[in-house]
């Protein structure tokens, strides 16, 4: 079975950087949808960012909510079988558990990519606090 740990969490300022990682492991890497999500105590998980890192059409595609478009990277490292969250401008309200998710195919849309629904396998979580 799949296996995602993350790893990169921590307590930062506003306005501060941080570096999620999530490695892969327990199948072949090439062919999954990637996603990061994060959830509040009280609020449903909501998608962050994804990537699909199959090959043909929508290779390398990415997908990024709205609420972190221009200050949240979603990256990847394919030999490294590694997913990758550069967050940026960090504000309070980015303040979460971020989890690393993987589903075994293409997206759809955006939209899926984004849904935890679409995901099959999830990690235990890294904690980003934002003060």
């Amino acid at each position: 079975d799949v296996q995602l740990v993350e790893s990169g969490g921590g307590s930062v300022q506003t306005g501060g950087a941080l570096r999620l990682s999530c490695a892969f492991s327990g199948a072949h890497y090439r062919g999954h949808c990637m996603g990061w999500f994060r959830q509040v105590p009280g609020k449903e998980r909501e998608g962050v960012a994804g990537v699909y890192t199959g090959s043909g059409i929508g290779s390398g595609s990415t997908y990024v909510a709205d609420s972190v478009k221009g200050r949240f990277t979603v990256s990847q490292d394919p030999v490294r079988n590694t997913l990758y969250l550069q967050m940026n401008s960090l504000k309070t309200e980015d303040t979460a558990m971020y989890y690393c998710a993987a589903a075994p195919r293409a997206p759809m849309s955006a939209a899926f990519a984004l849904m935890p629904q679409y995901y099959n396998y999830w990690g235990q979580g890294t904690q980003v606090t934002v003060s």
